[in-house]
């Protein structure tokens, strides 16, 4: 019984020493102690302004050093836009380390919107100065599959002077490209359409040969060919074709 008795009140002396310093590196008492008052960014700067950062930190400086929530000073820095992630740390005795990664932006998607490098869709002030990125245009549910098949055209046109510069689905499933010239590709479904392309790229040579102009607008959803329409020209010109275009 007295063994008992000893075990308990060891247990509640070592509660009452070790419940004060749990309390304060939780930040429970004394959470006005020890103020971060000094905030260090590391940042890349492209696109993430020091000023947004220090409006979305500074409110939440002040607090105690064991106090400050890194979690949540995190997620408030994490929202803004352009930042991809965060890095928060505290030093001893008063600042707050933030490390910010910025969005590297891949393309247009939409025409409003950009896409990450990692494939994330993101809202952005300024996305209209992007115009030189690669436009990507289809329904949000198939954004991987579109910059799939972005990937595949460019690999595609890569033995050609063109180059692929968007790509666009439709509702309906249709695919079609844009070049870097201005000229436009459809291409139709996309179980055909890398048959389509292959055949449209094995004549091409002989296609462009004499016609530094390149060519306005390519239609390979024939059967056995295409049509093409030349820049100044209203008439498309046939080749190899049968029938009308399908889908």
């Amino acid at each position: 019984m007295r063994g008992a008795i000893r075990l308990v009140a060891w247990c509640l002396a070592i509660a009452l020493v070790a419940l004060p310093i749990v309390g304060v590196l939780r930040g429970w008492f004394a959470a006005n102690r020890w103020p971060v008052t000094q905030l260090t960014v590391q940042a890349e700067f492209k696109h993430v302004s020091a000023d947004a950062i220090r409006a979305t930190v500074l409110p939440r400086l002040g607090k105690g050093f064991f106090a400050l929530d890194l979690d949540a000073v995190q997620k408030a820095v994490a929202a803004l836009p352009w930042v991809e992630s965060v890095e928060a740390r505290k030093r001893w005795p008063d600042t707050l380390i933030l490390r910010i990664y910025e969005r590297q932006p891949f393309a247009r998607w939409n025409d409003k919107q950009l896409i990450s490098r990692q494939g994330l869709v993101f809202d952005a002030p300024g996305a209209d100065g992007f115009d030189s990125l690669p436009q990507l245009r289809g329904p949000d549910a198939r954004l991987a599959e579109v910059v799939s098949f972005y990937a595949e055209t460019q690999k595609a046109f890569g033995s050609t002077h063109l180059k692929i510069t968007g790509v666009s689905l439709t509702e309906r499933g249709s695919w079609s490209l844009g070049t870097s010239s201005g000229a436009q590709i459809v291409l139709g479904d996309r179980d055909q359409a890398g048959r389509r392309l292959r055949r449209f790229l094995d004549v091409y040579p002989q296609l462009m040969a004499n016609r530094p102009d390149g060519f306005a607008y390519a239609d390979l959803r024939y059967t056995n060919g295409f049509a093409v329409r030349w820049p100044q020209t209203q008439v498309p010109a046939a080749v190899t074709t049968k029938g009308t275009p399908s889908t």
